[in-house]
């Protein structure tokens, strides 16, 4: 997975950098069909905002966060789209149960 990561207003330091492709490199552990992430973090007077779009296989999730520092913001980021990236999962899944289960519990 590519991970861009741009600043809008502010300077994106190398660990800030590596600490986001950290936090957001963990959801690819869930969900391997993504592709490119871009994370662009906003610092508008006292907020700090971090916002990314996940570009994956049948889908786009989007997600923003706001937080005290720019790290907090990332942590808030990364816990809002691995909700999404599960919740993405499990409408991929298949509930249906297989043509066997059925007779199985007809006692046939």
């Amino acid at each position: 997975m590519q991970i861009t990561v741009t600043g809008h207003q502010v300077e994106v330091t190398e660990p800030l950098r590596q600490y986001a492709s950290d936090k957001l490199g963990r959801i690819q552990k869930h969900f391997d069909h993504m592709t490119t992430t871009n994370i662009v973090l906003h610092v508008q007077k006292t907020r700090h905002i971090a916002e990314a779009t996940i570009h994956a296989k049948g889908t786009q999730l989007h997600a923003d966060a706001e937080g005290a520092d720019m790290y907090a913001a990332l942590d808030a980021l990364a816990d809002k789209l691995d909700r999404q990236v599960l919740k993405h999962k499990e409408k991929l899944t298949s509930h249906h149960r297989p043509e066997g289960a059925a007779r199985k519990l007809n006692g046939q």
